[in-house]
This record gives C-alpha cells, structure tokens and sequence, in this order.
C-alpha cells in the first residue's frame, strides 16, 4: 500500500477545505462565458479566469503556454426524413463534422458497435447511419470516434448520434482529433432516435444538410507549478474548455474547479512535497487532447513520475479512479480510500478518451479521477455534452470533498517512483478490450506501434 502522510499542516489545510469556496467560484465563473469552445474566444477568457483563480490558490509561476490547432465553428444544420414521410428533426452538427448535403438510406445500427456494422453489411455503403450513443451490458464502452470511424469505413456518407437519454437533448462530440473528418456527422435527441430506428425499418431515407467550417486556430494552456525545484515531477491537469451548445458544468468545469481546489490545499503544505508539482488547465480536450498533447509536447517526460487527469471528478458522490494497467496508481486509490474512510471506485483498464492518454502512451504511469452517483448510474454520459450540462447539477460539497481526495493522492505520488507503464502491457491491455480495430478506425492508435 502507498504511504498517505498525516501532519498537522495537513489536517489544518484539510480543515480550512471543507468550507473553502474557490472550486465554486471558479465553475460559477467559467459557467457564466457564452461558451468555451477549444480555440474560441471564449475558451481564452476561461483561461485567464483559470489562470486567475490558480494563482489566488498559491500556485507559482502561472503562465499561458499557447499551441496550433484547427478551429472548428458549426453553421446551420438541416436534417428531415423523406420517406416513408416527410418530416423534419432537430439535429446539431458534431465538431469536425465537413460542410455537406447528402441524400440517402436510413440505416440503424444499434449501437453501432463494430459488430452491428458488419453485420449491417452492404446496406451501410452509401447509406446515413443511426447508432445509439451508449453501448450494450456486458462490454466495454465503446466511444463515438469509433463507432463514426467503423461507420466510414464500411462506406457510409452520413452519421447519425442519437442520445439514449430521454429530454430532447440532441449530444455533440468530436468525429476526431484536430481536423475535418471524413464526412458529416450530427446528433439528435433520444426521442428522434425513436422515430428513426422505426423509419429505418420500414426502408426509409433522409436528408442531410450541414454547414461548418474547419481553419487555423490556436489555443493555450495554463500551467504553474508548487512544491520544490526538482528535475522530475508530477503533473495535475484538467481540461478547462467544453463544447458550445452549453456551460459544460459537470464536463469538465467540474474537473478543472477540483484542480483550483486541490492547488490550493496543496499550496498550504507545499514543504511536504517531496518533488515538483506542475499544475495545468489544458485547452481543447473536447476536440482531440490537444493541449494534453501540446503540454507532452513540452516535457522531458523521463522526468514525469506520473500525471494525475482530473476529468469528471467533482460531478458526482463517490469519487472514481482509473489507474489504467499502472498497480503503483491502483495502490494509491486504495490507500486515500483506506486512510480517509471514502468510498473511491476502481477501474484498472486503460482507455485513450482523455488527457492522459499523450503521457500513458510514452509510459508515464496515470490516474484519471472522475465520478459517479453513489447508487451507480445509466452507462455514458448523462447530461454531459448536451445542452443539459449546466451548473444546477453540481453539489458543491462534492468538489470540496474531491479536491481533499485530489490533494492527498498528490502529495502520496509525491513520495514515491512509480515504474513506468512497458508498452507490451499498455498495448497488451487494450488489445484485451478490443480497443485497436476502433482506435485504428478513430485514426489515434499511435503509429510506432505498427
């Protein structure tokens, strides 16, 4: 088990936590902008608030570090049913969706797992495709990239992501990372879905309209740091930006508040950390991990004992961590759990979906902490990229809370050397899952890997 220090500078910072606001604040203030879209001009107002707010929590030597990137801006989107009626749906453009107008099959399938397209065999090519956005009991999740990626390669010219969770909330996310995709691709609601897998049944068609536009952009990251000035570190990130049709509260306004909130207690007891702690509020995570990428990019990352990815913590009771193929990660959930009586649940998989993935890649070990409700939870994403993520959501008590949890699984990573992450175990672990065929199709399986 890891060692979880105890001191009484500690207890006082955890003490002065439990009534300390600034994680509040901080999603009050991001929840507030228009919207925080990688590379808008509202995702650099969040960070400077992101840098404002990390200063006032005592990190030192905050600065904005800014990166490339291509800018995705959506226009007007048009989708209608033609037979066996004429009807028109309420539809949103998926970020990296190309401007198209499209005519054609309505295919469901299901949940557009890797199975069910196959099997759809050629009625996919040249058709618009409708897949669910959650993924069946039993397996694990399967993520939007590679169902559109399996989509486009059997020959579909149209994707269709239909929400299964009911209020008419049409969801977004990206079709890829940093770049126009391969064809158009929307979201509509659960309640369209209805209709549609219907319609599909009975042989019907569509049309697709989508205007968007894809240019040079650039974004930036916020980064500081605590603690003292060794060679090698630990890096705590969370992504600040969210998607445009919403306040992106729980996703991941959530997160990057825990960070703030976490900063602050470990400011408080920065002469118990035993190496660096660099502190970033990446950019553009909705669009393809960019400033995760970008933040790697910028690393000598032999000197990066880990990274710790705050995304989806703080938005529900019980705290989860994903120590992904990393025992020395998994060894640290349990012990804060153990030593500070709350429940974190567990998961060893790795995954590539989030900011961690440009480090776990190179080997260095991570822990991505997220969240979920106490009596368990609907698979996906709930409200998260719809128009539904939005502050009233957020019990404040739970960000306190994750950020004393945060806090504590610093300053113990602070003191140990986790090995790093061997690439046959990484590749090994994925492989297990059956993560390449949809990675490949998502066009993210790293290409040293063959």
């Amino acid at each position: 088990m890891t060692e979880i220090p105890s001191s009484d500078h500690l207890e006082t910072a955890l003490g002065r936590a439990w009534h300390d606001d600034r994680a509040w604040n901080l999603l009050t203030d991001l929840t507030q902008l228009e919207h925080r879209m990688g590379g808008s001009s509202g995702e650099r107002r969040a960070a400077d608030i992101v840098a404002e707010a990390l200063e006032d929590a005592g990190v030192q030597s905050v600065g904005l570090e800014s990166f490339p990137m291509q800018y995705w801006e959506r226009g007007h989107t048009r989708f209608a049913v033609t037979e066996p009626v004429e009807r028109s749906f309420e539809a949103i453009a998926l970020p990296y969706s190309p401007p198209g107008d499209l005519e054609g099959p309505l295919v469901d399938v299901g949940y557009g797992t890797p199975e069910e397209i196959e099997e759809a065999g050629g009625d996919v090519n040249g058709a618009i495709v409708v897949a669910s956005t959650t993924t069946p009991p039993g397996q694990r999740f399967v993520h939007r990239m590679e169902k559109f990626g399996h989509a486009v390669a059997a020959g579909a010219q149209g994707f269709i992501f239909a929400n299964h969770v009911p209020g008419q909330l049409p969801p977004t996310g990206s079709l890829r990372f940093d770049g126009e995709a391969a064809m158009p691709g929307v979201g509509v609601s659960a309640e369209t879905h209805d209709w549609l897998t219907e319609y599909a049944a009975d042989g019907g068609r569509a049309k697709l309209q989508v205007d968007a536009s894809t240019e040079d952009g650039t974004s930036q990251n916020v980064v500081g740091e605590l603690g003292p000035d060794t060679e090698e570190e630990l890096i705590l990130l969370g992504h600040y930006d969210a998607h445009d049709i919403a306040e992106g509260a729980l996703d991941n306004g959530c997160g990057i508040a825990t960070v703030v909130g976490a900063a602050a207690i470990l400011a408080e007891i920065e002469a118990e950390l035993e190496c660096r702690v660099r502190v970033a509020g990446v950019g553009c995570e909705e669009i393809g991990l960019l400033g995760a990428d970008a933040l790697a990019a910028e690393r000598d990352l032999e000197h990066v004992r880990a990274v710790i990815n705050v995304d989806g913590a703080g938005r529900f009771r019980n705290l989860k961590a994903y120590s992904h193929a990393s025992a020395a990660m998994r060894s640290v959930a349990a012990s804060v759990g153990d030593a500070y009586g709350q429940p974190i649940v567990h998961e060893t998989e790795p995954h590539p979906f989030s900011d961690h993935w440009p480090f776990l890649k190179a080997g260095v070990p991570s822990y991505q902490l997220h969240s979920e409700p106490a009596s368990g939870g609907e698979r996906g994403r709930g409200w998260g990229h719809t128009a539904a993520d939005t502050r009233d959501k957020v019990d404040p008590r739970n960000l306190r809370e994750h950020a004393m949890l945060t806090a504590l699984s610093v300053l113990a990573l602070s003191r140990t050397e986790p090995p790093r992450v061997q690439t046959d175990d990484l590749r090994g672990a994925l492989e297990a899952q059956d993560y390449e065929p949809g990675m490949r199709a998502s066009d993210i399986w790293p290409s040293e890997w063959s």
